[in-house]
């Protein structure tokens, strides 16, 4: 099992490595940065026990790789909704990523409002035997969909998931006020300095 985790928390640094090189680059070349900010997790062994037996996968690990593909996740926070179809695109280009799946949620919110760019990818983990495929879900958001996301998370939490109808409302009408302000905020950049890179 600690090998297992092992191989996420290392698909998570290629990962992490290979957004900051794009970062990086794009202060260099541009005096730009599309990154605001990048999180990760591995998920936690008893947390991985749950989503298996909730989903009902085998107990073993080549069906666990298979089907749990959140089991190390990243968040990519940038500035702006072009930064995110910028950096999801610059970055699955890379010929040693492979595109599982993507989950467009911000062409298609979801009906709560949630927005989001979910991509599921494989990236090769070099270890002392050879290379290792490991699957890391990433989730590309702007600012303003990562403030609604993450406070939409806590209501959820508190109310164990039974969010009185009101509530629900308002939270669908917060996040059309922050989509709003994302475009809002991507035309008034625009405005100042143009397009970027």
């Amino acid at each position: 099992m600690q090998r297992f985790m092992l191989e996420y928390q290392f698909g998570l640094r290629e990962v992490e490595t290979k957004l900051a090189i794009l970062r990086d680059e794009f202060l260099h070349m541009h005096a730009y940065n599309p990154i605001e900010h990048v999180s990760t997790r591995v998920k936690t062994p008893e947390s991985i026990v749950e989503k298996i037996g909730r989903r009902e996968v085998l107990p073993d690990m080549d069906a666990i790789k298979e089907q749990i593909t959140d089991i190390a996740g990243a968040r990519v926070t940038c500035s702006f909704t072009k930064d995110v179809y910028r950096l999801f695109d610059l970055l699955t280009r890379q010929d040693d990523i492979t595109v599982l799946k993507v989950k467009d949620y911000i062409a298609k919110p979801k009906p709560s409002g949630y927005k989001s760019l979910h991509a599921v990818v494989q990236v090769p983990v070099f270890l002392s035997t050879g290379p290792v495929p490991v699957t890391v879900e990433i989730q590309f958001r702007t600012i303003a969909m990562d403030f609604w996301a993450s406070l939409e998370h806590k209501i959820y939490y508190k109310f164990a998931s039974n969010v009185p109808e009101k509530i629900v409302s308002e939270l669908t009408e917060a996040a059309e006020i922050a989509s709003q302000l994302d475009s809002r905020m991507e035309r008034l950049h625009r405005e100042l300095h143009g397009e970027v890179g």
